[in-house]
């Protein structure tokens, strides 16, 4: 369950979404590899048919304008633009806004039925081929804007999980090697993308959930700017942060002097000069993120209700000691498939604590009756395991583990940053 892209992973924008590093993870599930190949034009999508997204705003060219706006697009770049084929009109739009600035765009449609396919027809000896395509993409691209828009969570139900494993490890290197080449990253999707399922485990109507979404994309920039920068400050002069909640979860880590990294939804000239993982921002943003110092991850984590690939995992469990998990326990229908995919990844950098992640944006709030979290609404905290990069860190394992909890109590250096779920910064 890495942070698809970072759904999307700056690799993974034109080739695998299992190219770790760059990825961040989605509490609800891994995706598996997916296109490879960039179609010309969009092609018929029958899952979309049915399931696309309901987009709120009206003048998509503002929104267009907007985003390459916010990845600081200037004349002479050149822009990959990625999506499934049933925003094809979005995605054109966005090319537009992108050449209006001087700049040269390419888009890169795929589809769901594309992506299983991709998967399940292609022979398990390709497995272990590093994406020369992609690889070779790094050289070109200066701007990947993608759409973290699938339709579907369980899309790759039944694919075998060392078959996974061997993909997410043959392309390993490529998030990295666009991160050191400084292509700049913006996803508009961040685990929110109004789809029918997402508004059902969210607990309310698709309609609401676009409005929600739209309204988290569109909020005053300048002022999440400001709160980012704010609660960056308390993160990089702390310490000691203590997380517990309701359910049982208890853990202690240290941050001191680890990087403290913000996606406020604009990449700065700030940004791009720092470079890596700075150079990624996530649609709808509101996040501030860090990663631990290493071996000081103590306690449990718990997740009371989780999905894998659209089948309910209950009280899935992972005890820490020294950095490492050490167990992961759970029930329901979606554990054995869950515990079948950690068990497939033979590396032991997996079990590696990774990252704590603050939810800032003030116009994402989930109901009460959400069964899981997100990770940018205000005061959500989200923690994990395996790949860091995206967050600053080391690790490049292609897998990991995604928690968010609202309602938790955050503590740093003894001082309540986060209570009951209510940002205190």
């Amino acid at each position: 369950m890495t942070r698809s892209l970072l759904a999307t992973a700056l690799a993974a924008a034109l080739a695998t979404t299992l190219v770790a590093g760059c990825q961040r993870g989605e509490p609800t599930g891994a995706e598996a590899p997916a296109s490879s190949t960039a179609a010309a034009a969009p092609a018929a999508d029958t899952a979309a048919a049915t399931v696309a997204a309901k987009p709120a705003p009206t003048d998509f060219d503002q929104l267009s304008g907007r985003l390459v706006s916010n990845a600081a697009v200037k004349e002479g770049d050149v822009v990959l633009i990625v999506g499934r084929v049933h925003d094809a009109e979005l995605m054109e739009d966005i090319a537009v806004a992108a050449r209006k600035v001087g700049a040269f765009p390419m888009i890169n449609y795929s589809s769901d039925r594309l992506a299983k396919r991709m998967f399940f027809d292609v022979p398990e000896k390709w497995d272990s081929q590093v994406d020369t395509l992609d690889t070779e993409m790094a050289d070109v691209v200066d701007v990947i804007i993608s759409l973290g828009n699938g339709t579907s969570e369980n899309l790759f139900e039944g694919a075998d999980p060392k078959r996974m494993a061997a993909r997410g490890k043959a392309n390993e290197g490529i998030g990295q090697l666009y991160q050191r080449k400084g292509v700049r990253n913006l996803e508009v999707g961040n685990n929110l993308y109004p789809t029918p399922w997402r508004a059902q485990r969210f607990g309310v109507s698709e309609d609401e959930l676009s409005k929600m979404f739209w309204s988290g994309v569109n909020l005053d920039y300048a002022d999440l700017v400001k709160r980012g920068a704010d609660v960056k400050a308390a993160l990089a002069g702390g310490s000691a942060v203590h997380i517990t909640h309701p359910n049982g979860t208890d853990l202690t880590v240290d941050i001191k002097g680890r990087p403290v990294l913000v996606s406020d939804g604009v990449i700065s000239e700030e940004d791009i000069e720092a470079g890596g993982a700075s150079n990624a921002v996530y649609l709808p943003a509101g996040e501030v993120y860090t990663t631990p110092v290493k071996g000081t991850a103590n306690g449990k984590l718990v997740n009371s209700k989780s999905f894998y690939r659209g089948k309910q995992i209950d009280n899935l469990t992972m005890e820490f000691k020294d950095g490492k998990m050490t167990g992961i326990t759970g029930s329901g229908p979606g554990f054995a498939d869950l515990k079948a995919e950690y068990d497939a990844v033979d590396d032991a950098r997996k079990d590696d604590f990774a990252f704590i992640d603050l939810g800032i944006n003030p116009n994402i709030k989930l109901p009460a009756e959400s069964t899981v979290g997100n990770w940018v609404p205000a005061g959500t905290i989200s923690v994990g395991t395996g790949a860091n990069v995206w967050a600053g860190g080391d690790n490049t394992v292609p897998y990991g583990q995604t928690v968010s909890l609202p309602g938790s109590t955050v503590t740093l250096d003894g001082k309540a940053i986060i209570e009951n779920g209510n940002l205190k910064l």
